[in-house]
């Protein structure tokens, strides 16, 4: 039922949960899942042009550190992981990545909120995405349980 599983990461605790969903799966489907770094071009823009540079590399080492880690836990999984990073916007680069390797299921998370009412509050990336993507999609929620 899938063979490729779009999972796209910010390094942040919340993408381990959702790569772990997304391990499962494919691992019951012996899928390959894709790893997706954005270097949110909007970050560097609004810096400074004396600390773009600095920026820039700061957010690249993360996406590198991020995308290592996914592939660490798809190898203690027993799953490939194929890694990609790219610079743009999140959810445009993400939507455009998914047509490309014409993937079976994208896999995000929530943006948790503290105290929030509703089930699933959706982060505007993975809203966006949600919108935009036209595939299947995994909303893992993120969010604490606090109330």
């Amino acid at each position: 039922m899938y063979d490729r599983i779009l999972v796209p990461t910010d390094g942040s605790a919340g993408t381990d949960e959702t790569l772990d969903h997304a391990l499962h799966i494919a691992a019951d489907n012996d899928a390959t899942v894709h790893a997706l770094y954005v270097v949110d071009r909007r970050l560097y823009l609004a810096a400074d042009e004396d600390t773009q540079d600095d920026v820039i590399a700061t957010l690249e080492e993360e996406g590198d550190a991020a995308l290592s880690a996914a592939e660490t836990a798809g190898a203690n999984a027993g799953v490939e992981i194929v890694r990609e990073r790219r610079e743009g916007i999140p959810h445009t680069e993400i939507t455009s990545y998914a047509e490309e390797i014409d993937a079976d299921l994208v896999a995000m998370g929530t943006h948790g909120r503290t105290g929030r009412d509703r089930v699933a509050s959706l982060g505007s990336v993975t809203e966006r995405v949600v919108e935009r993507v036209g595939r299947p999609t995994l909303v893992v929620d993120i969010g604490d349980d606090e109330e």
